[in-house]
């Protein structure tokens, strides 16, 4: 009897192991939009028009790279920052995605004021080049 109490409890919480949804591919957006999605995960897509390297870096990562989207400083309307390999530096980053449309998925931030939507892309397999049609 206790055997097949067991039995049964065990297939009913596999069942709802197994019921669990794959987690949700996160919603593509144009950098203008992204000021309105602070605090969510989506795909922002544009074009790197301008970077910016600073002229110190983080102790085990480098020097981070700003990429802005589809509108340069002064006024940016998105950007991402992401890190050069080990080998290349910020400069394979920079040769890596500059003036190419690329797509950059992470959890949206603003900056302090003037506020413009960022996402800090520490691991490169975030970052994604598109076609030049797309």
């Amino acid at each position: 009897m206790k055997t097949l109490i067991v039995t049964m409890c065990l297939t009913g919480l596999s069942a709802l192991a197994l019921a669990q949804n794959a987690p949700a591919t996160p919603p593509r957006i144009t950098t203008a939009d992204a000021k309105s999605h602070n605090g969510k995960t989506v795909t922002v897509c544009g074009k790197v028009v301008d970077t910016k390297v600073p002229r110190y870096g983080l102790a085990g990562r480098g020097k981070p790279v700003t990429f802005d989207l589809d509108q340069p400083e002064p006024k940016p309307v998105f950007f991402f920052v992401a890190f050069g390999s080990q080998d290349g530096g910020p400069q394979e980053a920079v040769a890596a995605y500059k003036d190419k449309r690329v797509c950059v998925t992470g959890k949206i931030e603003m900056t302090a004021e003037p506020l413009v939507p960022f996402i800090l892309a520490a691991d490169r397999s975030q970052i994604k080049p598109q076609a030049d049609d797309k």
